[in-house]
């Protein structure tokens, strides 16, 4: 098959929804050879700062020399952006050649009634490549919880990561933080080393901490890794690490911990024996990519590009909105999806806009664009819905002034919609 036919296959199995699970995933993988037992992992859970800790590791581990994984999502603008080796995504005919041959083995167990859902797919396909490539580490991001998140497959780590714990996914998870950190803690494994965001909310270290205990882990808190804050602006954050400074090109105070997550494993992995050389890390941190995290998309008209859709991620977004954008006058485009706590959301971002136009992001789950423009309005903040997301810009574009700014927010679906109309329609020159 093509690259196209083998993308229309994946996501007809979005008709099988997400259903939590190993028993699937595993029959799946000894079907094919269990190639993951090949792989040596850092396996990264939680409910923020997953994909910025994951894209930081592999990409200082690329610069160490080491051929690097990286299993991403969802992805923003390409599917193949899920499956990274060396910082080069998956090509299009590696893809449709994986798809040839695991979706046979897909519809071999449908035939027996065992349904295979897309998350567990494509994490199959990935685990079949990295192996097949000869990867000496993959970084690999869970997709949902932990516990029984396909890839959790894996037999144990080298360390296991558990990043910023809030609530989210809470009608799968649990409603309490305790409850959502036990679930991130299902990929701790017996023997292992487990490293922990510098700043967690005392109910989930304290749940972290118990379980790595029982699981006879050794336990790190990621807030014993020195790293301060020198400057930010709009081109990055320069830290100082343990006396050598680096530059990451991330902004904001959670970044700062997400990356000192980051270097609290790559301390575990040189005392494990792996060659990681500073330099490594400099070249490495400064070189790591990940859009819609506060991007900038442009300068003028000066453009940002956010993915934060939950409680914890618009505060740590209206943070950073006022440390980098005080004084400027703010216009959002903004989208939710339905299921996320969209009041609490929005509470942490009320004040920032002079007006939010409001869309619907490629999703079943998407929140109405009438209904999310209402929760703004009660709020005090002049909101209107646009009829797609080329109106939205649009009518983004006409409130905008020359010395205001753009966010575009609320969902990483969103941000995979707007980010190359919004490129294509200020005309900016940018990947």
């Amino acid at each position: 098959m093509n690259y196209e036919e083998a993308i229309q296959k994946i996501e007809a199995l979005q008709q099988f929804g997400s259903r939590p699970g190993l028993e699937r995933i595993g029959g799946l993988m000894e079907r094919l050879g269990n190639p993951q037992d090949k792989l040596k992992f850092l396996h990264v859970a939680g409910t923020n700062g997953k994909g910025t800790t994951c894209v930081l590791l592999a990409s200082v581990l690329r610069c160490a020399g080491y051929r690097t994984g990286l299993y991403l999502s969802p992805h923003i603008t390409d599917f193949c952006e899920r499956m990274q080796m060396n910082g080069q995504m998956i090509s299009r005919e590696e893809l449709a050649s994986l798809a040839d041959r695991v979706f046979p083995v897909i519809e071999e167990m449908k035939s027996r009634g065992e349904i295979i859902t897309e998350f567990e797919a494509v994490t199959a396909m990935a685990f079949l490549w990295y192996a097949e490539n000869n990867c000496d580490l993959v970084v690999l991001e869970v997709g949902l919880g932990g516990r029984l998140d396909a890839t959790n497959v894996i037999q144990k780590p080298l360390v296991s990561v558990i990043t910023s714990i809030s609530l989210d996914h809470t009608k799968i998870l649990g409603d309490t933080v305790e409850q959502i950190a036990y679930e991130k803690c299902g990929i701790i494994k017996d023997g292992g080393v487990t490293v922990s965001y510098p700043d967690q909310k005392p109910a989930a270290l304290e749940t972290i901490r118990r379980i790595a205990a029982e699981r006879r882990n050794r336990f790190i808190d990621a807030a014993r890794t020195d790293v301060t804050e020198l400057s930010s602006d709009l081109s990055g954050t320069q830290l100082l690490w343990r006396g050598t400074r680096l530059r990451i090109p991330f902004l904001g105070e959670h970044q700062v911990k997400n990356t000192a997550t980051a270097l609290t494993v790559l301390e575990v992995l040189r005392e494990c024996g792996f060659s990681i050389p500073d330099e490594a890390v400099i070249n490495g941190c400064s070189e790591a990519v990940f859009p819609a995290r506060f991007e900038i998309l442009s300068q003028s008209p000066l453009i940002i590009l956010d993915g934060a859709h939950n409680p914890d991620g618009t505060a740590a977004l209206a943070d950073a909105v006022r440390r980098y954008f005080s004084g400027r006058q703010l216009v959002a485009v903004m989208g939710m999806l339905q299921d996320k706590d969209v009041d609490a959301a929005l509470k942490n971002l009320s004040g920032l806009f002079a007006r939010v136009i409001t869309v619907e992001p490629s999703s079943p789950r998407a929140m109405n664009a009438g209904m999310l423009a209402q929760r703004w309005l009660r709020l005090g903040t002049g909101s209107e819905p646009a009829a797609g997301f080329d109106d939205a810009l649009l009518k983004a574009s006409k409130y905008l002034k020359p010395d205001g700014a753009l966010l575009i927010c609320g969902s990483l679906y969103l941000a995979g919609d707007l980010r190359p109309r919004a490129l294509k329609f200020w005309n900016l020159a940018k990947k």
